[in-house]
Order: structure tokens, then sequence, then C-alpha cells
């Protein structure tokens, strides 16, 4: 199969399925943006917060650590949900369960209770498992050819609540005040709203379930394909390597058994640590040097419309230029970002452009990583697979981000940013290995 072709048992051959991936693409985009609005305040804040109640900034780091590990926790449960009842049901809970994340973190920083603060950003941490099946469930109903595609418009639609909510943190203390909450707790007034919003639009408007009506077309199409049921389940390597050769590439894969699709797995983690490391750190380097807490939720967007914002051209490029080249650029970048963190000191220039960097080489690895998960596993296997790439991704992110705590306090960005470019060294390394395992 080559890149322009489409399998006659692949979903989407058709007008009505195609209308119908266009819907949920839409309808997951603004279920995205509400949800970005909540994760974006969250995670700015967050860091904050803790230094505040527990009156030890080394601890500050465990904020992004424990969203991730509360996605971690998700990811598997969320994918199991989604594969017994569909995406709807599994996103809708999802976003339910981060609304009592924020509600605990709201009342953990009223208690002054350390413990039960953890505990609500763990569990506010669903709120990013729920984006990150979102993305997946974009390319339930794509062709090959636009799977990536799909998936990176989904992902670029944080963009807008991810870069607007960090930026929360000043109206938050505002209404903290009002309410009588901890100033720093007041944003996640906002992240309870923005979940439940994108939890209806989800409930309500993600019919048909596109994970559901897949297998329905593919029981439907199956019968009549020259292929039989082996042909819908093979994986489609060869459109995600970009390998001149599709047959070759489809082959190698399925002779190196899971292999392939944990590597790509990998490659997701290592990326995805990488960013939370570098980023949960940046409000403490920021203040330590003078800077404002403005001038913390303007970096924070900054970098977060790196992460998003180019989402679409990744996905693109991946689909002309083949996966695995993407993923290797990304790799360059984050490099490029930690060299940047680790020579900047306190100069604002050089830190928010290598958080620029961060983003972009973070969205590169995601996007390209994700469309490749997907393409190197067969679809009956998808949603079990997707779920443990974001487990492991959000488990990567939650161990690199207690880290990064100490790192920290060891030596400042220095260090920390020289332990994140041997993690850049190991992710382009182990891109080479996959690259290698296609073209056998």
């Amino acid at each position: 199969m080559t890149r322009s072709q489409v399998s006659p048992t692949e979903p989407g051959a058709d007008e009505s399925t195609v209308g119908a991936q266009r819907r949920s693409v839409s309808v997951l985009a603004l279920a995205t943006v509400l949800g970005g609005l909540g994760v974006g305040a969250s995670l700015s804040a967050g860091a904050l917060l803790i230094a505040d109640v527990t009156g030890n900034p080394a601890l500050s780091g465990f904020g992004s650590t424990m969203n991730a590990v509360g996605a971690a926790v998700a990811g598997i449960p969320l994918a199991r949900l989604a594969a017994r009842r569909g995406r709807r049901i599994a996103l809708a809970s999802g976003n339910l369960l981060a609304v009592g994340g924020a509600v605990l973190v709201i009342v953990a920083a009223l208690a002054d209770a350390p413990v039960l603060l953890f505990a609500g950003l763990a569990v506010l941490g669903v709120a990013a498992a729920v984006q990150l099946q979102a993305r997946f469930a974009a390319t339930d109903l794509a062709t090959p050819a636009r799977r990536a595609r799909d998936l990176s418009l989904v992902v670029w639609s944080i963009t807008v609540g991810a870069v607007i909510g960090p930026n929360l943190i000043g109206p938050g203390e505002a209404l903290g005040s009002v309410l009588g909450l901890h100033a720093l707790s007041g944003i996640f007034v906002f992240t309870i709203v923005a979940q439940l919003c994108a939890g209806l639009v989800v409930w309500f408007g993600l019919r048909p379930d596109p994970l559901l009506e897949a297998r329905r077309i593919a029981v439907r199409r199956t019968p009549a394909s020259s292929g039989g049921p082996a042909a819908a389940d093979a994986p489609e390597a060869g459109t995600a390597l970009g390998s001149a050769s599709a047959s070759d590439a489809v082959r190698a894969p399925v002779a190196a058994g899971r292999s392939p699709q944990f590597l790509a797995i990998a490659l997701v983690a290592l990326g995805h640590a990488v960013m939370v490391g570098i980023m949960a750190m940046t409000p403490l380097h920021l203040t330590h040097h003078g800077g404002s807490i403005e001038l913390v939720g303007i970096t924070i967007s900054i970098h977060i419309a790196g992460m998003y914002a180019l989402s679409p051209l990744a996905g693109i490029a991946a689909g002309r230029f083949g996966a695995i080249p993407v993923v290797i650029a990304g790799f360059v970048v984050l490099g490029a970002s930690a060299l940047g963190t680790a020579l900047g000191g306190a100069s604002v220039p050089v830190v928010q452009t290598s958080l620029v960097l961060l983003g972009l080489g973070w969205c590169m690895v995601t996007v390209a990583g994700a469309a490749l998960v997907t393409a190197l596993t067969p679809e009956a296997d998808r949603p079990a697979r997707q779920g443990q790439a974001d487990t492991t991704m959000n488990a990567a992110g939650a161990l690199f981000g207690a880290a990064s705590g100490v790192l920290f306090a060891a030596g400042g960005f220095p260090v920390l940013s020289s332990v994140a470019g041997v993690l850049v060294i190991v992710g382009i390394a182990v891109s080479v290995r996959l690259g290698a395992i296609a073209r056998r």
C-alpha cells in the first residue's frame, strides 16, 4: 500500500464515512479546546501552588509529576473503556474525573494539605489522558493518507485553550480572593467549568461514536475484501515509515512481532519526558531570576503555542516524508532547546526561545510518533496499544518530572538540561533502530 492508496477495508472510503469523520474531528477539536483551557491553567499554577502550600520549592516539580502520574494511570483504563463502550463514554468519563481532581486541589489549598493537593493534581491529570485519547479518536475513521493530518488537527486544537490557560493565573487569583479561596487555587475554578463543558460537547456531539462506527464498517466490508479478515488487521508500516517499498515495510514489522510497536511507544515517551522535565522547572528558574508571575504565564503560553500551533504541519510532514524522519527532526529540535536552557542563564529571550523549541520538538515527536504507533498496530489491537502508549508516555513524564526538581536543586538548568540531552540522544538512536527494522 502506498501513501496515496486506500485499502478497501479501511474506514473512510465512502462519502458517509468521510462525513462522519469530519464531524468527529470537529467535535473532538472543540472539546479539546475546552479541555486545553483547563489543563494549561492547571499546569502553570500547580508548581507555584505546591511551593506555597509545602513551603519547599524543591517539591514544585511534583506538580507536573502528579499530573503525569494521573494521566499514566488513566491511560489504559480509558482505552479499555473505549474498547468496550466507545470513545464517547470514555472521553466524557475522563472529563468528569478531572472535575473531581480540580475540586480536590481547591479543598487542599484551603486546608493547607499537601497530600490532598498531590492527590488532586494526580486525578486532574486524567484531563491530559483524555486529550491524548482524543487525538487517537481522530484516527478511528481516517484513511491512512489522512490519519496523521487528522490526528494533528485535534492536537492543534489544544492551542487555543492551552495558550490562554496559563494567563488565567492573574484572573484566577482575583476570583479566588472574591470566593474566599487560596489565591493560587482560583484558577482551578476555570478548570472545573472547562472540563464540564468539554464533557458535555463530547457526550452530545460525538455521534456516531467513531471507534464503534469503524468496527461496524470493518465488519460490513471485510467479507467483500480480497484479503479476507486478516487484511483489516495488517499494520500499515509503509504509510507511516515513508518507505520506498510499502510491501517490504509492512513485512518487516510483522516478522519482528510487536517490537516496532514498542519502539514507537518508546520514542513518544522519551520526547514527552524531555518536554515535561524542562517545562516543569521553568517557572522556578524564571522566578529565581526575578521574573514575575505574569512573565511565567507568558513564557508557558508561548511554550504551549510551540507544542500545538504547528502540529498540522507536523502531520502533513509525517504523511509526506514518513513518520521516522519527522521524529528524528523533532529530537534534534529538542536537543537545541536543551542546549538553550543549559546556557541561557538569566536571559529571558534565550529561555523563552528554548521553550518554544521545546514545544515544537515535542509536537513533531508526538504527532509523528502517535501516527506511527497506530500504523504499526493491527486494527483490532489499536485501542489497547494506544492506551499503553499514553500510559508509558505519561509515566516517563512523571519520572523525569520528579527527577527534574532534584536535578534543578543540584545544579539548575545546566544539570537538568544535560540529562535531557542524554534522553534526546537515546531517542535518536531508537529512531534509527526502528528505521533499520523497516528497511529489512
